[in-house]
């Protein structure tokens, strides 16, 4: 099959949200540029590494004077994900990266191979421009999506993306494990329900 590449340069709105209850929930990173809407979906864990990462790629442009991160012109995006809602693919692989001349974060999501590469960046990895825009002649090389945002954009996706991921199941007051609605069997009650 051949490679789909999702370019948004940039996007009218990026963002990571979820489907589903909590503790059953599917996460998305979803893009959209006008009528267009793109929709990969990926782990929980994905979401937070990313968030994370790049809450520090920021961190560190905005102290190096690279880019100013401004309080006042981030706005809190609380808007569900857009329908419609088809999955392209699901992410194997995350990767950052820095494109200086144009002062853009640019964020990729590739498509889990039939053979992953045990040697790849880990979920959220930063990397350089070049090394992402390798492959990109490559007809059979998974599925990508590939976002630009402004530093302001990737704050915002930032704080959106850490509210998504700590509105899950609260946690055990005993071990910390996460609670379900009906309970669950927590260790430190000798395997009783704890409610």
């Amino acid at each position: 099959m051949a490679r789909r590449t999702y370019l948004f340069d940039p996007p009218d709105r990026f963002i990571a949200g979820t489907i589903g209850q909590p503790g059953n929930r599917t996460f998305f990173l979803q893009a959209r540029d006008g009528a267009r809407i793109v929709s990969v979906s990926l782990e929980k864990v994905q979401v937070a590494a990313l968030a994370e990462r790049l809450g520090r790629l920021l961190f560190e442009l905005d102290n190096r004077g690279i880019v100013t991160l401004d309080e006042a012109g981030t706005s809190s995006d609380v808007a569900p994900l857009d329908e419609p809602l088809a999955e392209a693919f699901r992410a194997g692989t995350l990767t950052l990266g820095w494109d200086g001349g144009r002062e853009r974060i640019l964020i990729e999501a590739r498509a889990q191979g039939e053979e992953e590469d045990e040697t790849e960046d880990d979920p959220g990895s930063e990397t350089d421009l070049e090394h992402l825009l390798a492959d990109d002649d490559d007809a059979d090389a998974p599925d990508v999506l590939r976002v630009h945002l402004t530093a302001q954009v990737a704050r915002a996706f930032v704080e959106r993306a850490l509210r998504v991921v700590g509105s899950g199941r609260p946690p055990c007051p005993l071990c910390g494990n996460p609670l379900d609605p009906q309970g669950h069997i927590c260790p430190r009650r000798n395997g009783h329900y704890v409610n």
